[in-house]
This record gives structure tokens, sequence and C-alpha cells, in this order.
């Protein structure tokens, strides 16, 4: 159960059947003024399918690198290779995925786009992190979180921290891997980030509790991040959250719950075809069923596991099921089949030199050995192998121990040596300004003497261009005010008609109070039902899209060419966005709670098809 932990970690595998593509791509593409603009419905499109049809966005994704590619848009190619190797990451392709994800890095840095190489570093960095590659994971997660804060990029900044925290807890740093989900927990709560964010790092906090055996504490953590995933309507996280729930349950011997959270997350996967999680649930159920003695379910949920493992798992999850089995046959009397199972996978254990499960194999198969094949010499050469892999992991957990405490030393020491460092820079600089001051006077005299004389006609001819091209810098300022001007004043123009009748209403209203006194009560009512409408009313809604249209070009029939489903409560919602208001503006305007308005804004999102690394506001900004 603890090794498909670390798979769950860092991404679960969607196998989701592949739908007919849409009959009427070809109508939208050709809406398009320019290829640009085609390119930009492709990636629209593609964003849309990405999570509920993987195969139908691979399309899209083909369709955008093969257009970009004939017209030669280098910026867009980059952009449809990141597009394919994400894609190809979420059907398990893993190959595919890393030479993608190498292709966007190699177009990033030819084209000086910090900004695109950092994704493609973290994605890569991924990869690294699944094919337990944790070195290179790190070296590659290490280079993404600086190219994010160099970008400016906080939020993803937050997330990469996050990603390398995790692969901390895979090598069994757990003190490291703490202060990093601390420390990206302390990044996203200073911004305004969707809720997931946040609940995926409680989940990882669960990991790092689960790895040190307190359950208790994991299942708190899950639970909290299970909550958010419900309320978000985010079933691919939720049913993942059921299994780790379960799997600590199974933990303390709680089988009754942990098969009732295996259960609740199976129907999720079930329900929203996402095979790979369903997978990893029948693994856990059919393991737990093992345990109560109901054979006939177990061998049911665990063959159900091996037929999609045997071809798309990872190699944990095919040892484990295959483990599960041996365990089963074992108690059904069916030795011959267990020890088929048990060697299986240690062949598979073998092969990539996995620790762990040769040593749990071998205890495994030697006391199989022992009392089920009454043979002495192969148990106790099973056993022997088995200590000896236990004295590998002892000495591994120790050295890992050692490194850990090297590596906080290291951190702490360069961050107090960085503090020491900004410290001296600021005494240096007050100390300097002086000096700077009178050197500069000097040398400015000194270089002016020598210079005057050369440059006088070169200084002349450069002054009429540099007025010239100020002139026109200036003038598109102004322009660009004059816009800004029209913008705002169809806003301003806008919230006057509406307070001006908000305004008048509300006075009719006391001039009844100060007139019938008797009808106080009512009238009161009245006017704070009045004061809750202003706040929330739709009334002048129309009359606002009809301003907002004008100003940002359509936007709203934009969103309704490209996601037909829209409501108009999620055209408001965008609109608002588009205008950069914060979601306590957006809660003051509507009347509602900030929290129901990140619920909108994060199932506006998934309405769109934007994949968690994709910003809302700056997508509603692109269109």
């Amino acid at each position: 159960m603890k090794n498909l932990l670390s798979v769950l970690l860092l991404m679960p595998i969607f196998c989701i059947a592949q739908k007919a593509t849409s009959d009427n791509t070809s109508d939208i593409l050709s809406k398009g003024t320019s290829i640009e603009n085609k390119l930009d419905t492709l990636a629209a499109l593609y964003n849309k399918a990405i999570y509920s049809n993987p195969k139908e966005a691979l399309v899209y994704a083909r369709k955008r690198l093969k257009m970009a590619d004939s017209a030669n848009l280098k910026k867009y190619i980059m952009d449809s290779y990141h597009l394919l190797g994400s894609n190809h990451n979420y059907l398990g392709n893993m190959d595919s995925s890393l030479f993608y994800h190498t292709k966007t890095k190699e177009l990033a840095i030819e084209l000086h786009d910090d900004k695109t190489l950092a994704m493609a570093l973290s994605d890569i960095g991924n990869h690294y992190g699944l094919l337990g590659e944790y070195d290179n994971s790190f070296q590659t997660y290490e280079e993404a979180i600086e190219l994010f804060k160099k970008v400016g990029d906080p939020i993803k900044y937050g997330v990469t921290t996050g990603h390398l925290g995790t692969i901390h807890m895979n090598k069994g740093n757990y003190s490291i891997a703490q202060l990093k989900f601390s420390e990206a927990l302390k990044i996203l709560d200073t911004l305004e980030t969707e809720p997931y964010m946040e609940a995926d790092i409680l989940r990882k906090i669960g990991h790092i509790q689960y790895n040190l055996k307190n359950y208790e504490a994991s299942i708190e953590y899950y639970k909290k991040a299970l909550k958010v995933y419900l309320e978000t309507d985010d079933n691919v996280f939720a049913a993942e959250a059921y299994i780790d729930i379960g799997t600590s349950y199974l933990e303390m011997n709680n089988k009754e719950l942990a098969i009732s959270n295996f259960i609740k997350s199976i129907d999720i996967s079930e329900k929203f075809d996402l095979e790979g999680t369903a997978a990893i649930g029948y693994t856990n159920l059919g393991g737990a069923y093992v345990k109560t003695g109901e054979h006939s379910l177990a061998e049911e949920y665990l063959n159900k596991s091996w037929k999609f493992h045997e071809s798309k798992g990872f190699i944990n999850n095919r040892i484990q099921v295959l483990q599960n089995k041996a365990e089963l046959y074992l108690k059904k009397q069916d030795l011959e089949n267990s020890l088929f199972n048990i060697n299986t996978a240690l062949q598979i254990a073998d092969s990539v030199n996995s620790l762990e499960y040769q040593s749990n194999l071998r205890l495994f198969r030697s006391k199989l050995y022992e009392e089920a094949f009454k043979n002495e010499t192969l148990a106790l050469k099973d056993r022997k192998l088995y200590e000896f892999y236990r004295d590998s992991i002892y000495n591994l957990k120790k050295t890992n121990q050692i490194e850990e405490l090297k590596t906080i030393y290291e951190t702490e020491k360069k961050e107090a040596e960085i503090a020491l460092q900004e410290e001296e820079i600021k005494t240096l600089n007050a100390q300097s300004k002086a000096d700077k001051l009178q050197k500069g006077i000097y040398a400015g005299g000194m270089a002016s003497a020598l210079a005057v004389s050369g440059l006088l006609f070169f200084g002349f001819r450069q002054r009429i261009k540099k007025n010239r091209i100020a002139r026109e810098k200036q003038e598109a300022i102004y322009q660009q005010e004059i816009e800004h001007k029209q913008k705002e004043l169809a806003s301003q123009t806008l919230h006057l008609v509406q307070k001006n009748t908000f305004i008048q209403e509300l006075m009719e209203n006391l001039e009844n109070i100060k007139n019938s006194p008797e009808k106080f009560k009512m009238e009161f009512r009245r006017i704070v039902m009045l004061l809750k409408k202003e706040n929330a009313s739709d009334k002048d809604w129309e009359v606002f899209k009809s301003y907002f249209a004008d100003v940002h070009n359509d936007f709203d029939q934009k969103l309704k060419t490209i996601y037909p489903d829209i409501s108009e409560k999620e055209i408001r919602l965008a609109a608002f966005l588009r205008m950069n208001l914060t979601t306590k503006e957006i809660a003051a305007t509507l009347n509602v709670l900030p929290d129901s308005i990140l619920k909108s804004k994060y199932r506006l999102k998934k309405k769109l098809g934007l994949d968690k690394d994709t910003d809302l506001g700056t997508f509603l900004n692109s269109l």
C-alpha cells in the first residue's frame, strides 16, 4: 500500500474512453480571421477536452502543431509541444510525454522564454519523479523554481515547491519535505489561489504522516483535503483522497472503514471514467477483502486491477497486485498459483532494484517455502536474502538521514549568509553614495572635456532622432490614455444609471415612511430588501453587457462560440474577472460570501477545460 502512494503523489493515470471529435470544429476554425486566431481556438478546444476526453484533446493538439509548423510560428510550435507533452502524460505515454516536454524546453531556450522553460522543466521533473529518478527530479524542480521566481509567477513557484517536497518525502527526507510543504502553503496563503492548491499540499502532509506511521494524523489531513475536493467538484482528486483515507484505516486494522472508502473512490472513478484511479482502488479493495477472508470478492477486484495494470500500470502497482494475489491464493491453499504470482512480482522488483519490495517479497516466499512446501533449504536462502535487503534499507535510511541533516544545515547556513550579505550590501550602498556623487562629477567633467568636440555633430543628429521617437511614443501613450478614459466613461455611466435608479427608489420608500409612520415596519423591510436587491440584482446586467461588449470586443460572444453551454451567470463572472476585480470585490458586488465566488471560479475553470497550471484571469484576458 505504501508504495502505491508514491505513484499517486505525483500524477494519477487518466485513461478515458475516446469520444468523437466535435463536428463543428471546422466551422469554429473557419471563423478565425488569422492563423493566430485559429491556433488560439484550437488551444481553447484542447483545454476544454483535456480532462474529459484526452484522446480528443490529442487531436486538437496535433492539428495545432501541424498548423503552427506550416506557418513556421515558433512560439505556437513551442506551446503545441507543451500541450502534447501534457496530453501524453495524462494518457500514460511517458516516453512521448518526455519527448515533447524536451522539445518544449529546447524551443523555450532558443526563444528566451523563461516562463515556458520553467513549465517544461517542472513537467520533466515530474517525469523523473514518476520513474523514481529522484536526484534528477530534484535538480530539475530546483531549476524550475528559480525560473518561476525570476519571471514573477508566485503561484507556480508555490506549487513546484510542493512538488519538490514530494521528492524529498519519496527519498525519506521527511523533515525537509515538511519544510517544503509548509513553505508552499505559506506562499499560496499570501495569494488569491484556487482552493484545490491548499488541499493538494494538505494531502501531501497527510502522506508524510502516513509514512511516519501517524495514521490518525494522516486521516485528518486527508479529510481536510477531501472536503475541499468535494466542495469544488474535483472528482479526480476526491477519488484519490478516498484511497488515501482507506489505506490509513487499513493500516489501523479498521477494515470496515477502509473498504467503505475504497468503494467510494471506485464509485467516483467509474462514474467519471478514471480508469487508472479505479484500478488502484480495485487493488486496495481486493487487498482488504483478502484480509477479511472474502476470497471471491478479493479475486474479482484483483483480476480487474491486473487487467489494467498489466498493460498500462506503473511497476509498483503491478508488484502490489501480484503480492495481493499471492496472499489470496495462499489463503485459498492454491500454493502453485501463490508461488507463481510471488515469483513474477520478484522478477519485476529485481529488474528495477526495488529494495523495499525485494525484502518483503522474499520474506513472504521464505514463509511460503517453509510452511506450505516444507522446503527448508529454499526458505533459508530467501530468509538470508531478506536480511541482506533489510540491512541495505537500514543503511540507506541512515545515509538519507545524514544527508537530510546536512541539507538542513546547509540550507540554514545559506539563508543566514544571504541575510548577512543583504545587510552588508545596504551598508556599502549607504557609504558609497557620497563617493559616487563626487567621483561621478569629476569623471563626468573629464569625459565631457575629452568627448565634446568629437560628438557634437553626432549628438545633434541623435537628439533629433530621439525627439521624434519620444514624440511618437508620447502620442501612443496619449492614444492609450484616451482609450482607457473611454472604457472608464462606459463603466462610470453604467454605475451612475444603476445608482441613480436605486437612490430614487430608496427616496420614495423613505417618503412613504415619513408620510405614514404606521407603515414603518413594512416599509423598513422593503428598504432592507431594496438594499439587498441593489447589491445582488441582475436587472442591469443586459445594459452592462452592452457596454462591456463595446469595450471588450464582444467578449461574451467569443465565450459562447467556444463554449456553447456556458450560462449567463458564468459569463457575468467571467466579465468581472476580465475587469480584474478581486474575489472580495465580486462577492461584495453580488452580495455573496468570497468562498462562494472561489467555488464558482473553480467550476467555471473546470467548464472551460483549463488545467490546474492555467490561471483563469490570464486565460480570459487572452480572449
